[in-house]
């Protein structure tokens, strides 16, 4: 800013290179103040972008596609013992984890066997098995539903005592019991025919399974 009108020189010359002094330190000053608020406004844009991502209409986000079925793989290989009923171990689950309900009985089921063989890859002895695991998927064939059980018998070596058992097989969503012929059936449904997902449920509810 100026000096006190006591302090300004006397010489025109020396006044008119103070003024320039200052209008180009208020040029600059008025560029920094138009690039603040550029990104001023580039900020609040972003965050109304991060606004809408966050709590825009849930019902469009990806995560619904999911239709509440993950659970836990019943994987008790080590855990539960050979003969042991699966209620004994309800106290075991987590609190706070969803229970899912089980798949309702009157679906056919399709029966899939993943056996590892009947030598033991460590020493060769024959196996004997001890127990299954069966991680039940729901499927959607045009018309139907069924239920995939892939079975994976657990194994133990005769001679050395070694366990071992076929891995699951890929599946759409990791730990989720739905099948790609279902979500890609609800997938069409909501994007191809504009059918909301609460109308999906309702239509499956009718022909006995309950999907939230």
């Amino acid at each position: 800013m100026l000096e006190a009108s006591s302090d300004l020189p006397d010489d025109v010359a020396a006044l008119q290179a103070m003024i320039a002094l200052q209008n180009e330190k208020l040029s600059i000053f008025e560029a920094e103040i138009k690039e603040r608020d550029y990104r001023i406004e580039k900020l609040e844009h972003q965050l109304a972008g991060m606004r809408r991502h966050l709590f825009g209409t849930r019902s469009e986000a990806l995560d619904q596609l999911e239709l509440t079925l993950e659970e836990e793989e019943i994987t008790r290989a080590v855990e539960t013992p050979v003969g042991e009923d699966a209620s004994d171990t309800s106290s075991d689950t987590p609190k706070g984890k969803p229970k899912c309900k089980p798949l309702p009985d009157h679906l056919p089921r399709n029966d899939e066997t993943l056996s590892p063989g009947n030598e033991c890859s460590a020493c060769g002895g024959s196996l004997k098995t001890l127990g299954e695991d069966v991680t039940e998927e729901l499927e959607y064939i045009p018309g139907r539903f069924v239920v995939n059980r892939i079975i994976r018998p657990r194994m133990a070596c005769s001679c050395c005592e070694a366990i071992c058992q076929s891995p699951l097989p890929s599946r759409p969503i990791e730990k989720g019991r739905p099948g790609p012929g279902l979500l890609a059936h609800v997938l069409v449904n909501k994007y191809s025919d504009h059918l909301p997902l609460y109308r999906q449920s309702q239509i499956f509810k009718r022909e006995g399974v309950d999907l939230d």
